[in-house]
């Protein structure tokens, strides 16, 4: 036993036995000899004492009056007493009705069978006694030796499972190591490729531009042959200030061919160009951004938008939409049942975690990390449409908190930014999760401004919205990018939507003939080509004007199309596009559909 102090020790030393102490020392199966052999003392003790009488006994008879003996009492006990007892009760005086029984023993006297009969008892107690005893100090033993056994076992099996983890991490470290190594390998000879290709595209481009500088010093030198060095500054000075005497105020020759060109003569502002109006667009291709706003607002026509340009980027794009199917995002990896979202969900949490964790044990820079994503082609964005319905069908409270909090917080380091599409921007609405306030009100945000239609009575897009940036507070007023049709197709062989300014074609010379050359010359004739439709083609030709509409396809107009109480079918409102093309304003460029000249 181990003993806590010197005096614990000497305590439970007094408070045993030698005899204790001398079993202490024996082995287990001396112990179990030795408890043996008490035990047989004591049952052997104990049956010599169960058996024959301890004492004498004398039995006498009462002598009735008819001289007859009773020896027995009504239960046929017989009467008996000790032979003390017997000396006393003569001494006390014994009737002389009381005499010995004949029949029984010597004269009534039995001698006793078994004298020693209390020292069997005293030796069968003292048997069992000392074989509990010894039992109970065997337990005690075997309890404190079961404390220790239990330790031991804890401690091998622990030891063992140190050994089965030392073992695996040096597995890991030497598959980690090789996969760092054969990585470097690869960045390292990636680069010297980029590198080769850099040095050749700029030894390229060098030897375009001498070519382009040794044509254009042949071309001036074969049209100055033969001049003199005053007269070919003079000819130089004379190309730079030529002018047409149709132009007005700073215009040249060139300019007139360059469709971004503004007279910039007296105080008239500059008109900033259509893609420089909706650059602001490029913040929500590698940002994560909430796009919000009322119905008609234009929000799902921009997120496509953003799809489109988020695959011209190189990203991976999948779309999670449970209000479209997979032929309205044709081009794109889609998913619309909510378990199909849930999966991907989990997924999205599941790889931006594993990315974090490699990242945290890596020694790569953020900026190595991030262009190692794009090179291994794991740049991932997803559009995530009617976020506000997702909490109702999606019973995971605990994965839709996690994947706001990590796309909000961890996915643009990630190179794994989402687009959310949702009716306001209030925590609920997002993802219906809570707790994300801060969050929220610190994002990228865009709000789509929808208007209602005054003949239509539809809410509709203003082309205009509203954007803070990240971490701001502020919101700018923007320009919507100019769509003539929602984007469902974006395969690679589709025709991108662009919001750049369109190609010069016919008709816009015409307009630009009309506003350099011949002002006003046209005006009044679109004014009695006007006058001659009915009065209901004039408000549709003057509705799609007012929207700026390129195209109008009778499609879009529903069955029973009703305006301020007044009932239309798609019939009539083909014929007034009748009307409308009749009257030289548009032309058919397909079934049911027309195009609106450019006047």
């Amino acid at each position: 036993m181990n003993y806590l102090t010197e005096k614990h020790k000497e305590l439970e030393e007094s408070q045993q036995s030698g005899l204790m102490l001398w079993f202490g020392q024996l082995p287990m199966d001396k112990k179990a000899v030795a408890i043996g052999l008490s035990l047989t003392v004591g049952i052997s003790s104990a049956a010599m004492a169960w058996q024959g009488t301890s004492s004498d006994r004398i039995y006498f008879c009462i002598k009735t009056p008819l001289k007859t003996l009773v020896c027995q009492d009504k239960n046929n006990r017989p009467f008996r007493m000790t032979p003390f007892y017997w000396q006393q009760w003569q001494n006390d005086g014994m009737p002389t009705q009381i005499v010995r029984d004949p029949a029984t023993g010597v004269n009534g006297l039995v001698k006793a069978t078994n004298p020693y009969k209390p020292f069997w008892a005293f030796g069968g107690f003292l048997g069992f006694a000392l074989a509990g005893w010894m039992l109970r100090h065997c337990q005690d033993e075997e309890k404190q030796r079961a404390v220790f056994v239990d330790i031991a076992q804890k401690r091998d099996a622990a030891k063992a499972e140190m050994a089965a983890r030392s073992e695996l991490l040096d597995s890991y470290k030497d598959v980690a190591i090789k996969e760092v190594e054969l990585q470097a390998d690869l960045d390292l000879i990636a680069g010297d490729r980029t590198v080769d290709i850099q040095k050749a595209e700029i030894y390229a481009n060098t030897e375009i531009e001498v070519t382009q500088m040794e044509a254009s010093d042949a071309i001036f030198e074969a049209q100055t042959a033969g001049m003199s060095e005053e007269q070919k500054a003079e000819y130089i000075k004379h190309l730079r200030d030529t002018k047409t005497p149709y132009l007005q105020g700073s215009q040249t020759l060139q300019g007139t061919i360059d469709p971004n060109d503004k007279v910039t003569g007296g105080e008239q502002p500059a008109i900033a160009p259509q893609e420089n109006k909706t650059a602001w667009v490029q913040n929500l291709i590698k940002q994560t951004a909430l796009i919000w706003g009322n119905q008609g607002g234009g929000k799902s026509w921009l997120a496509r938008y953003v799809a489109l340009k988020k695959k011209e980027a190189g990203y991976r794009v999948i779309v999670l939409d449970p209000d479209s199917n997979r032929a309205e995002w044709k081009g794109l990896e889609s998913y619309h049942s909510w378990s199909d979202i849930e999966a991907q969900i989990r997924a999205y949490v599941e790889e931006i975690e594993s990315r974090l964790f490699t990242f945290n044990n890596s020694n790569l820079s953020e900026d190595q990390w991030r262009q190692k994503l794009w090179a291994d082609g794991k740049a991932t964005a997803l559009i995530c449409e009617e976020v506000t319905t997702y909490s109702d069908f999606i019973k995971d409270e605990e994965l839709l908190s996690k994947f706001g909090k990590l796309a909000l917080t961890k996915s643009r380091k990630q190179e794994m930014p989402i687009t959310v599409v949702a009716h306001n921007n209030t925590q609920t609405c997002l993802f219906g999760i809570k707790g994300l306030h801060n969050l929220v009100s610190k994002m990228l945000q865009v709000e789509c401004l929808a208007e209602v239609d005054p003949v239509t009575l539809q809410p509709k897009s203003t082309g205009k919205a509203k954007v803070k940036l990240d971490s701001s507070n502020e919101w700018l007023d923007v320009n919507l990018p100019t769509m003539t049709a929602k984007i469902s197709d974006f395969s690679d062989t589709a025709t991108p939507v662009s919001n750049s300014i369109p190609p010069i074609d016919k008709a816009t010379w015409e307009r630009i003939y009309e506003l350099e050359f011949n002002i006003g010359g046209k005006s009044g004739d679109t004014q009695n080509k006007k006058n001659q439709l009915s009065p209901q083609a004039q408000k549709l030709y003057e509705y799609l004007t007012r929207t700026e509409r390129i195209e109008a396809d009778v499609r879009e107009f529903k069955g029973n199309f009703k305006v301020n109480g007044e009932r239309f079918t798609v019939e009539q409102i083909k014929g007034w596009m009748y009307e409308i093309v009749g009257a030289d304003l548009a032309e058919w460029i397909g079934e049911g559909v027309i195009k609106l000249n450019q006047i």
